[in-house]
């Protein structure tokens, strides 16, 4: 095996949290401890903004707005970005990785993401979109709102995740609150970065650095991300099921994708017999001519299980579809297992570390499982901060204190 260069630099990543939607899921990042980042909040709304634990704030369009939010329009969110670029341009200098977070839909982030990952990108930094979706109850005005918002942000990114907010009826029941069903959302959100960011920090055998991430997302278009966990005799393929096969996939696989990037930790137990079980399986089920990369990092503290996380790129860039749609085209990054004891669908909560717990091993997935019901949320996100319930809450509704 490969020994990696201690003496590395290591890449400046930034995570970016614009608008109500985008700084809920960075808080949520603050919250688990997300090392090797550094965390920005960029807001219209100057109260939300002042309440950030984000390492830097920025507030957009000051004298536009005079600090009271886009007010769901997107247009007063581009303008309000377009007052401050320099300030945009300034905290986002040196960075060699740039995730922008973002709800489409509203105002600031829809309209502000775009301007954001376009600093980035000029910068020369590889910027990635991480967004969510309108629930198709918003209606279709809302919906054409976040679809446009998607389009512009897609043009200006080199990978773009998202995330339908009609998903999490699929790991939510009928009891659960609201706020606590938007923590999961954000959850999910941050995971996604945290995923991606830990492929990047972590060092191993078989190095996956940043160079290979960007082989894998540069201007590749949309893109899925999933981790999965094994234990027992059948760890590596348990864990590599349930990253390529996720409950809120909406029957999207990754065989369809052009790249692949795949990071393996273990503790140093695992064999190279293992090493090359996941290479081969990978292969299995994905395009003969995708570009595959596979990496190893030894966690010398870890348990006997194994953790997978999949990086998937390069799909058709379709965007979501309208309300009278079936199924959603959108890629949608899911960090997801199975319930054992239920066989339903439940969202690996991340401990405080950013790494997902482990699971019993699981038999292999189907794809009917996938419609199935909800799980119960306290099991699913055990650690979810309920302190943030009113970051949703537009300013001009919000009770001003």
């Amino acid at each position: 095996m490969l020994a990696f260069e201690e003496d590395k630099s290591p890449a400046i990543i930034k995570v970016v949290g614009v608008g109500g939607a985008g700084m809920n899921a960075i808080e949520r990042m603050v919250a688990l401890n997300l090392g090797g980042v550094e965390i920005i909040a960029m807001n219209t709304d100057e109260q939300v903004l002042r309440r950030s634990a984000a390492h830097l704030k920025v507030h957009l369009g000051g004298k536009l707005t005079r600090g009271m939010g886009a007010g769901a329009k997107p247009e007063i969110g581009a303008q309000a970005a377009m007052e401050d670029r320099d300030k945009i341009q300034n905290v986002l200098k040196g960075a060699d990785m740039v995730f922008i977070t973002a709800g489409m839909g509203g105002g600031t982030g829809t309209g502000a993401a775009p301007i954001v990952a376009e600093v980035a990108r000029e910068l020369g930094a590889l910027t990635v979109g991480v967004v969510t979706m309108p629930f198709k109850a918003e209606g279709t005005r809302k919906l054409e709102t976040a679809r446009q918002g998607q389009s512009n942000l897609r043009e200006k990114t080199d990978t773009l995740i998202t995330i339908p907010n009609d998903s999490i009826f699929k790991v939510i029941d009928r009891n659960t609150s609201i706020s606590l069903a938007f923590k999961a959302l954000d959850d999910v959100l941050a995971r996604a970065v945290i995923g991606i960011s830990e492929i990047i920090n972590s060092t191993g055998y078989v190095n996956v650095d940043f160079a290979d991430v960007r082989t894998v997302m540069g201007n590749n278009g949309d893109a899925v991300i999933g981790m999965g966990d094994g234990e027992g005799e059948n760890r590596v393929h348990d864990a590599l099921q349930n990253a390529i096969h996720h409950p809120l996939l909406e029957g999207r696989s990754v065989d369809g994708a052009q790249a692949v990037l795949i990071n393996v930790a273990a503790n140093a137990g695992f064999s190279m017999y293992e090493y090359n079980e996941i290479m081969t399986n990978i292969h299995e089920v994905i395009s003969k001519d995708a570009n595959v990369i596979v990496g190893f990092t030894e966690v010398p503290d870890k348990d006997d299980s194994v953790t997978v996380t999949v990086v998937a790129t390069g799909f058709r860039r379709n965007p979501v579809r309208n309300t009278n749609d079936r199924e959603t085209a959108s890629s949608e990054p899911v960090v997801a297992g199975r319930n054992e004891t239920s066989n339903t669908p439940h969202i690996i909560p991340l401990n405080r570390g950013g790494a997902a717990p482990k699971t019993e091993p699981s038999a292999p997935w189907s794809r009917n499982q996938f419609s199935q019901g909800s799980s119960n949320m306290s099991q699913s996100f055990p650690n979810l901060d309920t302190s943030l319930e009113d970051l949703n809450i537009p300013a001009y509704l919000r009770k001003q204190k």
